[in-house]
């Protein structure tokens, strides 16, 4: 039996209408016109941008955004630094804690393969407990004749997120002298991310929340600055709310990564003025199977598309017929679709339908590969195939 990626490399050079259903598409033409507007906006704010690549678990889509001016990218897990160094990435900051023995034994070597290899990782901590153990690891791998590394370590501070994160002021300083104790360890700075913050719907929600955030970090650095401990960094930022910690001042790094596909969930929200015009560049092709007198049913259901933020919204490519759509949840594989206005049209049987994800993160989770096109979804043709390569790293 061939593998699964064989009929798929096969594709390469065909119109678009060959593409089986459901699969995950990915719009070249868009994404890169989203990628040079992201450049331009760190370059013009005179911010560094370190992309999250959980978005798109792809080490050669990791590599094309570092060449594009990419400082390096974020990973959430240690399984996905350890796929993407694989794959030729070299500057990996692992945004999240990690205190199991097993998994900062992994994060050790990695940090000394990577020095190596003349990159670095880095990671976050936000407990006593984690920089101990990160530092027994670190010291271990070198004990074992691994190559010297020094790992940099980013204290995350909580701020308003409601997740990780030690709190703002007195104790994030003192974390940050613990790390200063290790010489495997070096400070990098602060990891102050407001998750929530990326989808308030309005633009004046998220600049208040931001604005918090900001006094969070100014007053965190000017306690660490005063008792000797230098702020390399602070990071944080996600598409929703990137303009605002540009224009904070206190912000040095970017960590915003679904602009580069941007989703449906993303497209809801009030675009801020000073945000780049990012379009949608990552969708689900599927297929009209069924119809019926007040519906119709396509061939992607929730095992094609993550709807932890809602369902997919229809997508009408240009010289696509104009058909209002909403889509209905119809389970693991199926999707109802229902004309937007009562009576409106629907399609027919075989149409093709194109769904932009709810949230493209855990969508692009469920997929091997996506297939990439240029030229438009209606009239362009396949011109990559782009390995999922870390997909289900959730270790």
């Amino acid at each position: 039996m061939k593998p699964p990626h064989e009929p798929l490399k096969k594709l390469v050079g065909h119109p678009v209408s060959a593409i089986d259903t459901p699969a995950l598409v990915l719009d070249l033409d868009a994404m890169q016109r989203n990628l040079g507007r992201m450049a331009e906006f760190a370059r013009k704010h005179e911010v560094r941008w370190r992309p999250h690549a959980k978005m798109h678990k792809s080490a050669a889509i990791a590599r094309l955004q570092m060449q594009a001016g990419a400082c390096g990218v974020c990973v959430q897990k240690t399984a996905e630094a350890e796929i993407l160094a694989a794959g030729g990435v070299h500057d990996i900051y692992i945004s999240n804690q990690v205190v199991a023995p097993a998994k900062l034994a992994r994060v050790a070597a990695l940090a000394h393969l990577l020095a190596a290899e003349r990159g670095q990782l880095a990671i976050a901590v936000d407990s006593g407990e984690g920089v101990t153990g990160l530092a027994q690891a670190m010291n271990a791998a070198r004990a074992s004749g691994a190559t010297p590394a020094v790992i940099a370590v980013f204290v995350e501070i909580d701020v308003g997120q409601g997740r990780c994160g030690v709190a703002p002021g007195a104790i994030a300083v003192a974390l940050a002298h613990e790390v200063r104790r290790h010489a495997a360890l070096r400070l990098a700075g602060l990891q102050a991310y407001h998750g929530k913050a990326q989808h308030l719907r309005s633009a004046r929600e998220r600049r208040e929340a931001i604005a918090g955030v900001v006094r969070d970090v100014q007053a965190t650095r000017a306690l660490m600055e005063a008792q000797g401990l230098k702020v390399e960094c602070v990071t944080g930022a996600g598409t929703g709310t990137l303009v605002c910690e540009a224009a904070s001042g206190a912000f040095n790094e970017l960590q915003a990564g679904s602009f580069l596909f941007m989703d449906a969930d993303y497209a809801a929200n009030e675009r801020d003025p000073a945000q780049p015009n990012f379009e949608h560049a990552l969708f689900v092709k599927s297929q009209v199977m069924s119809v019926a007198a007040d519906h119709a049913v396509c061939d992607a259901g929730h095992k094609s598309h993550a709807i932890d933020s809602g369902m997919p919204r229809v997508h009408l490519p240009e010289g696509a017929p104009r058909l209002a759509l909403t889509y209905h949840n119809g389970g693991d594989e199926h999707g109802i679709l229902r004309a937007a206005e009562p009576g409106g049209p629907l399609p027919r049987l075989g149409d093709t339908v194109w769904l932009i994800p709810g949230h493209c993160d855990p969508t692009v989770n469920l997929h091997d590969f996506m297939v990439g096109v240029r030229g438009g979804l209606a009239h362009g043709q396949v011109d990559r195939i782009v390995r999922v390569d870390a997909r289900g790293a959730a270790s």
